[in-house]
């Protein structure tokens, strides 16, 4: 695919980067639905979705980049509907009924449901099939009981697609299927957050004990949820990782400034890394690219795990050289702290820590490889 931009994009991105400018960062006190709200009322949802009829407006593959790297520069809040828009919708779109898509899209569109994802559980994270939750079906419903962790967003969804076994008997990636759960189920869903070592705690432990999911929001057939989860897992690294990349040239930025601001640069070896950082990064965008503008039914197979790879080990390295271009102030706390005082971390250190998980969440290299390895490279499986 030509990535080169036509006049009816450069006119689309004008209107994107006018609207978020004149509404970012907006009132102090507006909340994360209320922003959401926010961008369906202006049809900023759903871009991607090739779909009609659901409350989203249309955009050509390259306008959508536009949207997703506007978005990234602007400094707009972060996305709570992301996962709603980018890995439940599509989702929906090519696995689910248009009763399913009829209920659940509009919602989404209009910014007014929040979802999250119950895939990974103790055990169980990038070894998925592995997973032990269980769902019986009970006449119209299904009774859902296990536990998932490192649920992203669960306090606050509305909703939650949950990967659960539903034949008993069944092992590995056999037996699993693909339901759509409601939160709102007082003493049959717990949420408990986990705090980090960086002191915050984006990821939660969800308890489920008997919650029940209508028969009718299964996904793609009893039985059929290892093919729906894996079909999700590829639109959650499409467009969107064009926009974590603006953000990862932003970080890399602030670091570099760092470096000539504190005379750090001066070093020929810290240099010479920072100078790799900036290339890798254009390589993983030249990637993406090429990844989304291949034929539909044509796209390499190992194309989000490589994706995967260079960006968890990229974002480790920048924390690590944020910390060796702030030198020993990096292992400090702000020069007025006292012990009395809260656990507090700048924004470079929060990257540090938090980035330590980059090459986990998601797939863990070593998932990441193995996939490459049996369905790419035709490599023998490894025993299990």
């Amino acid at each position: 695919m030509d990535f080169a931009y036509s006049p009816q994009d450069h006119t689309f991105r004008e209107e994107a980067r006018t609207w978020l400018h004149t509404h970012t960062p907006g009132p102090p006190t507006r909340t994360p639905r209320a922003w959401e709200r926010e961008l369906g009322a202006a049809g900023w949802i759903g871009l991607g979705w090739d779909a009609d009829g659901y409350g989203n407006r249309r955009a050509t593959l390259t306008q959508q980049v536009v949207w997703a790297e506007e978005y990234a520069r602007s400094g707009a809040p972060p996305r709570s509907g992301h996962i709603g828009e980018n890995l439940l919708a599509p989702t929906l779109i090519a696995h689910g009924t248009e009763e399913q898509r009829a209920r659940f899209l509009p919602p989404v569109a209009r910014g007014e449901q929040l979802w999250c994802q119950g895939y990974s559980e103790p055990g169980a994270g990038s070894d998925l099939a592995g997973l032990r939750t269980a769902a019986v079906r009970d006449g119209d419903a299904y009774r859902i009981t296990g536990q998932k962790i490192w649920t992203s967003l669960a306090l606050e969804a509305d909703w939650c697609f949950v990967l659960a076994r539903t034949d008993p008997g069944s092992r590995r990636h056999h037996g699993l299927s693909f339901l759509l759960v409601p939160m709102d189920q007082p003493g049959r869903i717990e949420v408990r957050p986990i705090r980090q070592m960086s002191g915050t705690s984006e990821f939660n432990e969800v308890f489920f004990d008997g919650a029940t999911a209508a028969a009718a929001d299964l996904v793609g057939g009893e039985g059929e949820g290892w093919r729906v989860a894996m079909g999700l897992l590829a639109f959650e690294r499409g467009v969107s990782t064009l926009a974590q990349q603006v953000g990862f040239q932003a970080e890399l930025a602030e670091v570099v400034r760092l470096a000539v601001e504190s005379g750090a640069i001066a070093d020929p070896v810290l240099k010479d890394a920072l100078v790799r950082q900036w290339a890798e990064l254009r390589v993983m965008r030249w990637n993406a690219l090429r990844t989304l503008g291949g034929a539909e039914g044509t796209r390499d197979p190992g194309a989000p795990s490589v994706a995967k790879l260079l960006w968890g080990r990229w974002h480790q390295r920048l924390g690590e050289l944020a910390m060796r271009v702030r030198g020993p102030e990096a292992l400090t706390g702000p020069v007025d702290w006292t012990p009395e005082d809260p656990y507090e971390l700048d924004s470079l250190q929060r990257k540090f820590l938090f980035s330590r998980a980059d090459t986990i969440y998601g797939g863990s290299d070593e998932i990441q490889r193995n996939i490459i390895a049996e369905r790419v490279l035709g490599l023998p499986r490894e025993p299990r």
